[in-house]
């Protein structure tokens, strides 16, 4: 049995671990809000619901005792799950509710009303739940040998609170082995408070900060790797995590139903997943990151977005344009094909292999025009690849954006201790080379296996906001993808912004018309 210096604990609310626990007024968030984009996907997609899905809802104890409190009541109000439910603790397996293994949880009850609850979940439809207490979950599937969990995608809405370095790094190594073997991702609270907690710290799962709530903030204190991954709604950690767990769902589902190609193994790869997750998001509008630090350490890659992730899932999976080795260190300005890849949203999942001094690049060229020379674009992408199983270290990829005209570079991400990497910038219209580099150097220095998988995933696109007025009325209309921006007015600059709803969305484009007793000025802008 795998030991621990402390019980597991559910993040609901703050409270000293020698304590009772300290009940808070920030307890869960108001339905879904648009801002994830589920409402919105639903409009434009057809019975993306989490169909076909097993899930993982892995719980802490809320109370000590026996039997434990850990168990999702599916007849609770909030929740009103017809899914199939599985419950496992130390006391045995059970298939029925009430039983002898667990007893209820509001804890459990609130995070699985957003993950799957027919009113506020976001894969309202999953197949199964496998609804573990966490102890006994840690001890069966996470260690030197664990037995396959089942499901694929394994929501934890708990942390193991502040831990000593070699604990951490202990467990995100028992954490990524499992991930790797068997597939899992796993997608884990980053805590409310003194820096982003294990499990969450793990390579190769998704650590989830509240956005608007009590979160904690990276990095990691073994290295200082990006982490949160991610953020969502929520008045703490414990309740924006099954937001992401359900978005991971439905991504899952529309994969496997073929939504982005025929690929589907590919399209449904936890690192695939991931990528979609993190590219899709919305930056707040203070988000930030570095070439060094891909990720900002409030919001990791920022607001988790459905619709956009799944737009750039159905823009098909497409691999690089060319590959070439270059010495290692050495200049790797875009090459000299002339062919683009066919969409400006969309995905690939592939390998790269570098030899010891020569490194390995992937060229993945763009045609970004749209007639406006002053429109600007934005790029978004992201890279994703695991730490291998057995490995302290990783494999050292990073990401680059050029201008192919002028050779020059525009952007880059290139840290030396994350898995993940991430390019959020705007450019004109022009010709981009996206480029993914293995480096090719000692195993000190970043080159531990010769090959490679990665996941990437790209939008360009432009924001525009098109304005038609007559003497009395203005009709405003911008596209609907990428969602997440909000349209704002106001008579002058000297006075505050307002927020405008959509008053209708026809053929992929919100519409706003309102009446006009002064000149206006409009904006869209970020959270």
């Amino acid at each position: 049995m795998r030991m621990r210096p402390f019980s597991l604990f559910a993040q609901a609310f703050p409270f000293a671990i020698v304590a009772s626990l300290i009940f808070s007024t920030i307890c869960t968030p108001a339905a879904p809000p648009e801002v994830i984009g589920i409402g919105l996907l639903r409009t434009t997609t057809t019975n993306l619901d989490g169909s076909g899905i097993r899930i993982a809802q892995v719980e802490a104890s809320e109370v000590d005792g026996t039997p434990p409190h850990f168990e999702v009541n599916p007849t609770d109000p909030s929740v009103n799950s017809s899914s199939l439910f599985i419950y496992y603790s130390d006391l045995g397996i059970a298939t029925n509710y009430p039983n002898s293994v667990g007893v209820e949880s509001w804890h459990a009850n609130n995070v699985a009303q957003y993950i799957y609850g027919i009113f506020n979940g976001v894969a309202t439809n999953v197949s199964r739940v496998d609804n573990f207490q966490a102890d006994h979950f840690v001890n069966t599937f996470i260690g030197t040998s664990p037995t396959n969990p089942g499901a694929m995608i394994i929501n934890q809405s708990f942390t193991y609170g502040p831990q000593p370095v070699p604990f951490q790094q202990s467990e995100d190594s028992a954490y990524d082995d499992t991930a790797v073997r068997f597939g899992t991702l796993y997608i884990t609270s980053a805590g409310n408070s003194d820096g982003v907690q294990t499990p969450a710290t793990c390579y190769n799962g998704i650590g989830v900060a509240a956005f608007g709530g009590l979160s904690s903030v990276g990095p990691t204190p073994d290295n200082g790797r990006c982490k949160p991954d991610i953020c969502a709604p929520g008045g703490v950690t414990s309740f924006s995590t099954p937001f992401v767990s359900g978005a991971a769902a439905v991504l899952r589902q529309a994969g496997l139903r073929g939504d982005g190609g025929t690929d589907t193994n590919s399209a449904v790869d936890m690192r695939m997943i991931k990528a979609l997750l993190l590219n899709g998001a919305v930056k707040p509008s203070d988000w930030t990151n570095g070439p060094s630090s891909p990720l900002d350490a409030r919001f990791g890659s920022g607001i988790v977005n459905v619709f956009n992730s799944y737009i750039q899932l159905t823009g098909r999976k497409h691999d690089p344009i060319e590959s070439a080795s270059v010495v290692t260190n050495s200049a790797h300005p875009p090459g000299s094909n002339n062919t683009s890849i066919s969409g400006l949203s969309g995905w690939n999942f592939t390998s790269l292999s570098s030899s010891p001094g020569m490194d390995r690049v992937s060229h993945y060229y763009f045609s970004a025009t749209n007639g406006l020379s002053n429109a600007l674009y934005t790029v978004n992408a992201t890279l994703v690849w695991n730490r291998q199983t057995n490995q302290t270290a990783i494999n050292d990829l990073d990401l680059f954006l050029y201008d192919v005209g002028t050779s020059n570079l525009i952007a880059q991400s290139i840290s030396g201790v994350d898995n993940v990497e991430h390019i959020f910038t705007n450019v004109p219209p022009g010709r981009y080379d996206l480029q993914v580099l293995k480096y090719g150097g000692s195993a000190a220095n970043g080159n531990i296996t010769s090959e490679e998988s990665y996941a990437l995933a790209y939008a360009f696109f432009p924001v525009s906001l098109n304005l038609k007025t007559t003497t009395t009325n203005a009709v405003v209309t911008w596209p609907i993808y990428p969602a997440g921006y909000t349209l704002q007015s106001t008579l002058n600059l000297a006075q505050p912004w307002s927020t405008l709803s959509p008053n209708t969305i026809t053929n992929g484009t919100n519409r706003v018309e309102l009446s006009l007793t002064n000149s206006q000025l409009f904006r869209l802008q970020r959270p």
